[in-house]
C-alpha cells in the first residue's frame, strides 16, 4: 500500500454516557472492523467490560481493555485539533454542519501533522448530545438517514463514520504518489486551502489550537466580559455559544490564540480587574 498522507490512529472515537455494554462492545468491532483503535468514553452509565460487551465485540475486545476512561468530554479531547459531533437534531442555534463524506474528505489535511488529532463525540443512546457538548464541538456531523424513521443504533452511526474516514485514508494513499510528483514538477492544482495547511501539505507557521487551548480561552474571555460589564451571566442571551461559533468556525491556530489571551490579559491590566 502507498504511503499514507495520515494514521488512522490519529482519530479517536469518543462515547458520552453510553448506558448498555453491549453497545460499548458492538462500537469496538465496528472500530476494528475500519482500522480504529482509540476509544475513549465519558462517563460511561455502565460497566465497561462484561460478558456481553465482549461477545459484541467480536474479538475486538482489546479496544475495551484499552479504552480510555474520563469524567468529562474536556478531558477526553483536550488534545484534539478538531472536535466534530454527530447530531440529528436541528438546532435553535444553526452550527457549522457537514455530511459523512464531506468528514472523509476533510481529514488529509486536519492531519497532515503527526500531533494533530480528530475526536468523533457520539451522545448518549436515549437522548444523544447536550447542547453544551455540541458547542465544544468545531463541527456537527449528520448521517442523512430516511427522515421517516432516522434513529441509528450507536454503533451503526459510529460504522458508518469510521467506514468513510478509512475510504478517505485508503483514497488518500492512492493519491499520494501522483501528489508528490505534481508537487515536484510544480504542477500540483491549487485546489482549496484547508485550515492550518496550504495546499497538498505546504505547512501553515503554527499549529491548530487544541481543545485545550481553546476552553481556557473561552473561559478567559467570559471572565473579560463580564468584568466590563460586557456580558451578564443572568441574562446570557446566547452570548458565549455565539462567541464560540464563530471561534471554532474560524479555527485559530496556537499563536493566534496566544495573541487573543495576551489582549485579554491586557484589558485586565488595564481596567485593574485581574
Amino acid at each position: 500500500m502507498p504511503d499514507q498522507p495520515f494514521s488512522l490512529d490519529q482519530l479517536r472515537i469518543v462515547l458520552i454516557g453510553t448506558s448498555h455494554p453491549g453497545n460499548i462492545g458492538a462500537v469496538a468491532r465496528a472500530m476494528k472492523n475500519m482500522g480504529l483503535a482509540d476509544l475513549a468514553l465519558v462517563a460511561p452509565r455502565c460497566e465497561v467490560q462484561t460478558s456481553e460487551s465482549i461477545s459484541r465485540a467480536s474479538g475486538a475486545d482489546a479496544l475495551l481493555v484499552g479504552s480510555s476512561l474520563h469524567e468529562s468530554l474536556d478531558d477526553a479531547v483536550a488534545d484534539a485539533t478538531l472536535v466534530v459531533g454527530a447530531s440529528a437534531r436541528s438546532r435553535t442555534l444553526p452550527w457549522p454542519m457537514i455530511s459523512p463524506r464531506q468528514l472523509g474528505a476533510a481529514l488529509p489535511a486536519e492531519l497532515s501533522r503527526p500531533e494533530a488529532r480528530v475526536a468523533l463525540v457520539f451522545g448518549r443512546e436515549d437522548a444523544g448530545l447536550t447542547n453544551a457538548e455540541l458547542q465544544r464541538c468545531h463541527r456537527h456531523v449528520h448521517i442523512p438517514t430516511n427522515t421517516e424513521f432516522s434513529s441509528l443504533n450507536l454503533a451503526a452511526a459510529v460504522q458508518v463514520l469510521s467506514y468513510e474516514c478509512r475510504l478517505a485514508w485508503l483514497d488518500a494513499g492512492d493519491t499520494a504518489p501522483a501528489r508528490q510528483t505534481a508537487m515536484a514538477k510544480g504542477t500540483a492544482p491549487a485546489g482549496e486551502a484547508p485550515f492550518g495547511e496550504a495546499p497538498f501539505g505546504v505547512e501553515w507557521d503554527n499549529p491548530p489550537a487544541s481543545h485545550a487551548d481553546l476552553e481556557r480561552y473561552f473561559a478567559h474571555l467570559e471572565r473579560v466580559l463580564v468584568a466590563i460589564g460586557f456580558h451578564d451571566p443572568e441574562r446570557p442571551r446566547q452570548l458565549m455559544a455565539r462567541l464560540r461559533r464563530l471561534y471554532l468556525r474560524a479555527r485559530p491556530d496556537s499563536l493566534e490564540i496566544s495573541i487573543l489571551r495576551g489582549i485579554l490579559t491586557a484589558i485586565e491590566k488595564h481596567t485593574g480587574r485581574r
